[in-house]
C-alpha cells in the first residue's frame, strides 16, 4: 500500500505462490521480485539467474494456551514442551522444516499431532488447549484469543530474502518496491 501510495505509477501485483514457483515465475518473466523463505529446495545463492538478497530473520515464538506453565514468561527452552502434543504446518511446508529443526536443536522431535495450513487455524487450536506451536513473530493471528507468544531460547528463526531475476533489482520500479521491503522489514524487527 505505502508503494502505491508513493508510486502511484508503478503497478503492484500481489501473487501468493509456494517458493519453488516464485523462482519459476520470476525466470519466466511473470513477476519481477519475490519474497521466499531459503530452503533447502531453493536454488543456490549463486545461481546466476537471480539476485537473492537477505532480507528479514524473522523469529519463531512458542505459542501456548493463555494457562500454560511458560505462559508470560520472558522466555522458553522448546526442551520444555517436549512432551507436549505439537501443531505443526503440513510436511511440505518450508516452515516444518524450520520447527522440526528447532526442535531437534532443543533435543527431540515433536509429538505432531494437528498439521495446519493457516497460522490463525493453529492460534485456534492451541487457544482450545489441543497442542503448542511454533510461530513466526509477523504472523498476524486473531486478536482476543487465549493465547500467549513466548520467545525461544536459541532464537529459532526463518530467513526471508528478497529475489529478483539477475539485475532486475536496478531496474526503477523494481529498485522503490526493495526499497520500501527493506524500510518495512527494518521497522519489523525494531
Amino acid at each position: 500500500a505505502r508503494l502505491r501510495s508513493r508510486y502511484p505509477r508503478v503497478s503492484v501485483r500481489v501473487r501468493e505462490v509456494e517458493v519453488v514457483e516464485s523462482f519459476d515465475l520470476l525466470f519466466e518473466g511473470e513477476a519481477d521480485l519475490a519474497v521466499v523463505e531459503a530452503t533447502p529446495s531453493s536454488p543456490p545463492a549463486s545461481d546466476a539467474r537471480f539476485d537473492q538478497r537477505p532480507l528479514l530473520d524473522e523469529p519463531f515464538d512458542l505459542v501456548v494456551p493463555e494457562g500454560h506453565p511458560l505462559a508470560g514468561r520472558d522466555g522458553a527452552d522448546l526442551a520444555d514442551v517436549a512432551r507436549e502434543p505439537w501443531i505443526a504446518p503440513l510436511p511440505e511446508s518450508p516452515c516444518r522444516t524450520h520447527v522440526m529443526s528447532a526442535c531437534g536443536a532443543a533435543g527431540f522431535t515433536p509429538d505432531v499431532v494437528h498439521h495446519a495450513v493457516d497460522w490463525n487455524v493453529t492460534a485456534h487450536l492451541i487457544a482450545h488447549g489441543l497442542g503448542v506451536a511454533l510461530i513466526p513473530r509477523l504472523a498476524r493471528l486473531t486478536p482476543h484469543l487465549p493465547i500467549v507468544r513466548v520467545p525461544c531460547a536459541g532464537r529459532p528463526h526463518r530467513k526471508l530474502l528478497t529475489c529478483t531475476r539477475s539485475g532486475g533489482h536496478r531496474r526503477p520500479a523494481v529498485a522503490v518496491a526493495l526499497e520500501e521491503l527493506r524500510s518495512l522489514a527494518a521497522a519489523a524487527v525494531a
